[in-house]
């Protein structure tokens, strides 16, 4: 592969008018490594066994054989309100791989703009170390701990009513969870309980 090969984001960002989260990764893996056309299609990830976890107790419930089970996901995302895209829209892949660490952003992705289609967001949750520092930079906020959060203030679009015009302020919570890679060095487990712990926060179906 090219080191100076400019990549451009392959997926269009996944909106529900009804997300109370957004999740945003750095940006995914090469092709040849999807399971499906869908963000965290790498069989080697584990974000939707996580998921499969929280809301279901159920590990494999969006694997099906080899692949995860495109369908089931994006109905299971469209229902409970979970939006997703990336930090970056545009990067160069220093070498082969799916590595963060040798990716370099070329364009970073405009995610206010994604907040003025998503009125019922209450939460950005990053799943990496390169997306957290992409969006905090994106943002101009600190970079939060694992597992914690910093806030942020959302300006929405102008209104005009009458002569007035009406500029609305909301705020959201940025955290930053771990990464759902298994070579990010930390247990199925303890990945599950953090995610829990901060997701049963905006889904009061999850015990």
């Amino acid at each position: 592969m090219n080191p100076n090969e400019i990549e451009i984001h392959p997926l269009k960002p996944f909106l529900p008018p009804n997300a109370k989260i957004l999740l945003l990764g750095s940006f995914p893996p090469p092709h040849k490594r999807w399971s499906m056309e869908f963000f965290y299609p790498n069989l080697q990830n584990d974000m939707w066994r996580i998921l499969g976890r929280v809301f279901y107790n159920e590990k494999e419930k969006f694997v099906v054989g080899k692949s995860f089970d495109y369908e089931a996901i994006i109905a299971f995302c469209n229902r409970a309100g979970i939006a997703i895209f990336d930090t970056a829209t545009k990067v160069r892949r220093l070498k082969g791989n799916a590595s963060d660490q040798f990716l370099e952003i070329v364009e970073p992705t405009n995610v206010r703009k994604l907040l003025e289609k998503l009125p019922e967001c209450k939460a950005i949750i990053t799943t990496g170390e390169k997306a957290t520092v992409q969006l905090a930079e994106t943002l101009k906020v600190a970079v939060p701990k694992i597992n914690d959060y910093v806030e942020i203030v959302t300006h929405l679009p102008v209104k005009e009513i009458g002569c007035e015009t009406r500029i609305e302020v909301s705020t959201c919570r940025f955290y930053r969870l771990p990464s759902s890679s298994r070579a990010y060095p930390l247990a199925f487990a303890k990945k599950v309980e953090a995610y829990r712990a901060v997701l049963q926060l905006f889904f009061p179906e999850i015990a």
